[in-house]
């Protein structure tokens, strides 16, 4: 199974994309986050044309996050129990044998800020659901946009970044947290070239100066990492005109 998570950053303007990369890279299953399309809007027509069911929970210019299977979706559920929220950030689907949820974590704005602080508690929240879904589900794998990048490696100026947001040490440990229920951190699972980021910001050349971080992962139970043979970032799409700014990340399971 070839499993990929992408933020689009709208998927109106990023569909083209979107419809390109699923003909060249023939993933299985695609976890999507910032959709920004109310489900009504969601292009189900286009994409099951591409061959893929599909699965949304979304709302109007904000958040949003689906999922895409060539091998089918069953026990689709949307949100966190645990913490009811207006904000569309979770879908869960069962294919096959696996549990794939797709996850779009807060950004947090700015440490001390209200929305940081929501950031932590959705976090706080996820750990507890993500730790009944493992009990339910032992072959699951969580994938989307963290906004964490969990070690300095991960950061393009670890100086600069120090205590901002996205790398501060209270997300990063809420990161540890999940990866203590038994997740494993996909891209980690091999050698990988240094300074490789999923996001780059739109400013100031950040893609062509390669000034990203890592916040785009795939954490995999660990009866999944057993199976896992590869773990990338697909920067390519970064690079098409009027790209998300974010990169697909994408890893293969043996079957």
């Amino acid at each position: 199974m070839k499993l990929a998570a992408w933020n689009v950053n709208s998927l109106k303007i990023r569909l083209p994309h979107l419809l390109e990369w699923l003909a060249t890279e023939q993933p299985d299953v695609v976890c999507l986050q910032e959709t920004k399309l109310e489900d009504h809007g969601f292009p189900r027509q286009e994409i099951e044309a591409a061959g893929y069911e599909t699965a949304c929970s979304g709302q109007k210019t904000y958040n949003g996050v689906a999922l895409l299977s060539r091998r089918g979706l069953s026990d689709v559920a949307c949100s966190n129990p645990h913490y009811p929220d207006p904000q569309k950030r979770l879908i869960a689907a069962t294919v096959g044998d696996v549990r794939v949820i797709s996850a779009y974590v807060p950004n947090g704005q700015a440490i001390g800020s209200e929305k940081y602080a929501y950031k932590l508690g959705w976090l706080e929240a996820l750990e507890k659901w993500l730790s009944e879904e493992l009990t339910q589900y032992p072959q699951l794998a969580i994938a989307g946009d963290f906004n964490i990048a969990p070690e300095n490696r991960d950061v393009h100026d670890p100086a600069a970044w120090a205590g901002q947001v996205l790398c501060s040490e209270p997300e990063r440990d809420a990161f540890r947290r999940l990866l203590s229920l038994g997740l494993h951190d996909s891209f980690r699972l091999f050698e990988q070239p240094e300074n490789s980021f999923s996001w780059w910001d739109y400013r100031m050349l950040g893609f062509q100066k390669n000034r990203g971080l890592r916040i785009d992962h795939i954490l995999l139970s660990a009866p999944l990492a057993a199976r896992c043979r590869t773990s990338k970032i697909v920067r390519e799409m970064r690079k098409r005109e009027r790209p998300s700014d974010h990169a697909p990340v994408v890893v293969e399971l043996a079957d």
